[in-house]
């Protein structure tokens, strides 16, 4: 009796198995993971990026009106997935700062217009020296103070160039391809040095 009574479920166990549509099956899809497979579409891996990228930016003008005496040592550009970077390297304490569009980019003290490409100009104040204080020397002393670096191949930076240093602050001028969003924030680091960061967005 025993043995009739387990093949009787066996039987009927194995029906209902053949019974359910071999879809109940399949694995379920891999959502976020490294192993799941890579779309080859054009149109969905931009549109990928672009729900990526920060939002919230704005082309308002950005300021912070702390003055520090840390020097401008470097001026630096990047490329980034969804803007362009540039980076202000000062040997000493986060500055403040006045990023804003401008109709024209005047040199400092001289007043004298500083020629940008783009349909749009930004105007960089960093509120530090490009000099040493107490030695009177220059910090930062471009090879070329029309172009701070080349960005020849960047979706939104057209050129960079400097506008002076007068009064414990430094100017630099942006020409943009349009007038688009940015960012502007201060990084510490390395050491006792700091970083002031405008990132400027490819699109709206």
């Amino acid at each position: 009796m025993n043995i009739h009574h387990k093949l009787t479920k066996t039987i009927v166990a194995a029906l209902a198995v053949l019974a359910v549509p071999a879809a109940a099956f399949a694995a379920p899809a891999l959502t976020g993971s490294s192993t799941a497979p890579r779309t080859t579409s054009t149109a969905s891996t931009a549109t990928v990026s672009t729900a990526s990228c920060p939002r919230g930016w704005g082309s308002l003008p950005e300021a912070n009106s702390r003055m520090v005496q840390s020097p401008v040592t470097d001026v630096r550009t990047g490329r980034h997935a969804c803007y362009d970077r540039l980076v202000v390297d000062l040997g000493g304490r986060a500055p403040g700062y006045d990023v804003r569009y401008v109709g024209t980019v005047h040199q400092d003290g001289s007043g004298f217009v500083v020629p940008l490409r783009g349909g749009a100009k930004l105007q960089i104040v960093v509120r530090a020296p490009s000099y040493d204080l107490d030695a009177g020397k220059a910090t930062y002393v471009p090879k070329n103070s029309k172009e701070l670096t080349n960005v020849t191949g960047y979706r939104t930076f057209r050129q960079l160039a400097f506008a002076g240093s007068f009064e414990g602050q430094t100017t630099i001028g942006l020409g943009v391809r349009a007038r688009l969003p940015f960012r502007v924030f201060t990084l510490a680091g390395p050491g006792s040095n700091s970083r002031l960061v405008i990132d400027v967005a490819h699109r709206w």
